[in-house]
C-alpha cells in the first residue's frame, strides 16, 4: 500500500474488498480489465516525465529552491538556510530504507540545523500489515520540527490550485504525517508539523510556487478511519478455499472471487479505485441506493434498494413510523400535488 491507496482506503473504511486487494498487492487495474470494466486511471508517459522533471528542478542544487520556498512559508524572517545537510538514505529493501530514514531523522534532529531528506521511506502498520510510504521530501528544522513536502505537477494559478487536487494531496500528506509521528515518538526533541508544504508549477510555467496546507483535520480523520479497518488476515480467512485474483483466470472465476469479498461502493470511488466501475455496475444491477451517494444512503436508513424506496414512497411497504418512510411519503404527496392537473413532461 502507498499513501495514495491508504488515503482512499481511509475515506472508505467499510470496503473490505479494497482493503484485501491492496493489502495483498493485487493489481486492481489488471483485475478490472480482466473483469471487463477497465478504469481510465494512470498518468500518460508525457505527464509522468513532466512531473519527474519538475521535481528534479525543485530539488536541484541540494534543494536550494525548495528550502527557499519552505523558509518563506514556514521559516520566519531573515535569510534562507545556507547550509543544508542531505543525508544518504540508500539501503537494501523497504525495511532497510525505513530503518535508515529513522536513523537519519534522529541524527538530524540531534545535530540541529537544517536537513533535507529526499524520498525517505516511512513505515506504518495498517490493518495488521506493514505499509511502506515514500514522501517526496521531509525537512528537519533547527528546532526539531519535521515538515512533509509534497511536490505535484498540477498548476497553482494566481496563488491557488484546484481544490479537489489540493484536498487529495492533503489526505495523502496526512498519511505521511501519521507515519512520521511513529518515528518522532522515539526521537528526543522531535515534533511533526501539521502544516505541509505543497509545491506546484506557478501558473503555466515550470517555475515552482508553494503554499502551506494544514492537514490536522485530514490527519485526525485518517487516523480514526485506519483504526477501524478490519485486519487483512480476518478478511482472507473468510474467503472460500482456493480463491484467487489472478487476472489470467477466466472472467467468471474472477467475478466469483471478487464478489466473495464485500464492497462499500460510493460514487466517490470513481476517482480513487480501479475497481469502481465494476462495483458501480453491480450496485446498479442490484438497485442498491449506495449508487446514489453516501448522503442519500445515510438519509434512507434501513431502505437499501431503489425498489424498496419507491415502494415506501408509494405506501406499499415500510413502517409509517420510520422517519425515512414518512419523509418519502410526504415528498411523494407533495410531488403528486404539484403535478395535479398539469401535463407531465417525459
Amino acid at each position: 500500500m502507498d499513501a495514495r491507496a491508504l488515503a482512499a482506503l481511509a475515506a472508505n473504511p467499510g470496503c473490505k474488498r479494497r482493503a484485501l486487494l491492496d493489502g495483498a498487492g493485487v493489481d486492481k487495474g489488471a483485475l478490472a480489465t480482466a473483469l471487463g470494466s477497465p478504469a481510465p486511471f494512470g498518468q500518460s508517459q508525457f505527464a509522468f516525465m513532466r512531473g519527474n522533471a519538475f521535481e528534479a528542478r525543485v530539488k536541484a542544487d541540494g534543494g536550494t529552491e525548495l528550502m527557499r520556498l519552505l523558509y518563506e512559508r514556514l521559516g520566519g524572517p531573515g535569510e534562507p538556510p545556507r547550509e543544508v545537510r542531505v543525508p544518504d538514505l540508500t539501503a537494501a529493501g523497504p525495511e532497510g530504507r525505513a530503518a535508515r530514514t529513522a536513523l537519519a531523522l534522529r541524527e538530524a534532529t540531534g545535530a540541529g540545523g537544517w536537513a533535507l531528506l529526499d524520498h525517505p521511506m516511512l513505515a506504518l502498520e495498517v490493518a495488521g500489515s506493514p505499509a511502506y510510504l515514500e514522501p517526496d521530501a521531509v525537512v528537519v528544522h533547527p528546532d526539531g520540527t519535521w515538515t512533509v513536502v509534497e511536490i505535484k505537477s498540477f498548476p497553482m494559478i494566481d496563488g491557488s490550485a484546484d481544490a479537489a487536487k489540493v484536498g487529495a494531496a492533503a489526505r495523502q500528506s496526512a498519511v505521511y504525517v501519521l507515519a512520521l509521528e511513529r518515528v518522532a515518538e522515539v526521537t528526543d526533541g522531535a515534533r511533526v508539523g501539521h502544516r505541509v508544504l505543497l509545491v506546484c508549477p506557478k501558473d503555466f510555467s515550470n517555475l515552482p510556487a508553494a503554499s502551506v496546507v494544514d492537514v490536522r483535520k485530514q490527519r485526525a480523520v485518517t487516523r480514526r478511519q485506519l483504526t477501524r479497518l478490519t485486519r487483512v488476515e480476518e478478511i482472507a480467512a473468510a474467503l472460500p478455499e482456493g480463491t484467487t485474483f489472478d487476472p489470467e483466470r477466466s472472467p467468471e472465476e474472477l467475478e466469483t472471487a471478487v464478489e466473495a469479498v464485500t464492497a462499500a461502493y460510493a460514487p466517490e470511488c470513481l476517482s480513487s479505485c480501479e475497481l469502481a466501475f465494476h462495483c458501480r455496475t453491480r450496485a446498479r444491477a442490484e438497485g442498491a441506493v449506495e449508487a446514489l451517494g453516501r448522503g442519500v444512503r445515510g438519509e434512507l436508513g434501513g431502505l437499501t434498494t431503489v425498489a424498496g424506496v419507491l415502494a415506501a414512497a408509494a405506501g406499499k411497504e415500510g413502517d409509517p413510523a420510520d422517519p425515512a418512510v414518512a419523509a418519502l411519503r410526504r415528498a411523494a404527496a407533495l410531488r403528486a400535488e404539484a403535478l395535479e392537473g398539469r401535463p407531465v413532461c417525459h
